[in-house]
């Protein structure tokens, strides 16, 4: 009996340290949609009263948990009983991702002319205000689910040769980090402005060590929403190059004696651009028809 259950114990220890083990690359897989979700949600969040960043946020939260509780059970029974679903689900995501990306390039590199949508709050009832705080968090809760099935899938992908057990636990903790870790990082964001305004009225004195910090912190918030933006750009790019170098044969020998970030990079941009090109071009046949 004692010794069945020292065997026991030892199985759970190798199964946990497998699962570490594959949480780590599957985190490493995803952390490019990772950074675009962070840069994503930061910048949805953000621009509410003070007062109810923090409630939004929450709200936001609990919706991206739904998400993950409506999406991982999906995701399970296509890889026990489909698991030729989740390779083209992937590949699918990744022609998404490298568009996003492409999309991004191009909007920075041919600036274009977006209409302006200025909100006059101080004219606004309560009930108008709150209706429009709905709407933002229903945006950005739709924004996330589409962003969540791509790195479910894409951490699935990671560990689709393992036992469907593996697959639960490896996959479940990608799916928590994704949502704790992420709008963990998002609260301390947009409220870093406001810690640094507290910082300023902390004491009368002008340039003070506490009037640098906080001045700091205000200044920087922009940057780093921005920061995000262009690393989540590069990120996204590369994921989707991986995802084709690994899964489609073709790839496997693609430049095949460049560095493997290059190499992932520079099909990541083909693929992105040849979608975009593709789906402009579907766009301006359209609009050309309903003429």
């Amino acid at each position: 009996m004692g010794s069945g259950f020292f065997a026991l114990l030892d199985d759970i220890g190798v199964l946990m340290d497998d699962v570490a083990s594959m949480a780590k690359i599957s985190t490493r897989k995803t952390a490019g949609i990772l950074g675009d979700d962070l840069a994503v949600n930061a910048e949805k969040a953000s621009g509410f009263v003070a007062s109810r960043e923090i409630p939004v946020l929450w709200a936001i939260t609990k919706g991206s948990f739904i998400n993950k509780l409506i999406i991982l059970p999906v995701a399970f029974l296509l890889s026990a009983f489909f698991p030729v679903a989740v390779t083209v689900i992937l590949v699918l995501g990744g022609i998404y991702l490298a568009y996003e990306g492409a999309e991004k390039v191009y909007e920075y590199l041919v600036p274009h002319h977006k209409p302006s949508t200025v909100e006059e709050k101080g004219g606004m009832s309560s009930q108008e205000i709150v209706e429009l705080e709905k709407s933002k968090i229903k945006s950005a809760i739709i924004t996330d689910f589409i962003l969540s099935v791509e790195i479910v899938i894409i951490a699935l992908g990671t560990v689709m040769g393992l036992p469907l057990l593996n697959q639960i636990l490896v996959v479940s903790i990608v799916a928590l980090i994704a949502t704790v870790g992420v709008y963990g990082i998002v609260a301390l964001i947009v409220r870093m402005d406001d810690f640094g305004y507290s910082l300023i009225n902390f004491n009368d004195k002008d340039k003070s060590i506490s009037d640098f910090f906080g001045h700091f912190l205000v200044n920087a918030l922009p940057w780093v929403i921005r920061s995000l933006g262009v690393i989540g750009t590069i990120a996204l790019l590369l994921v989707a190059g991986g995802i084709f170098v690994h899964n489609l044969d073709f790839f496997h020998h693609f430049l095949e004696n460049w560095p493997s970030l290059l190499r992932e990079f520079i099909v990541g941009v083909i693929f992105g651009f040849v979608a975009l090109l593709v789906f402009n071009g579907i766009k301006m046949l359209i609009g050309l028809l309903k003429k």
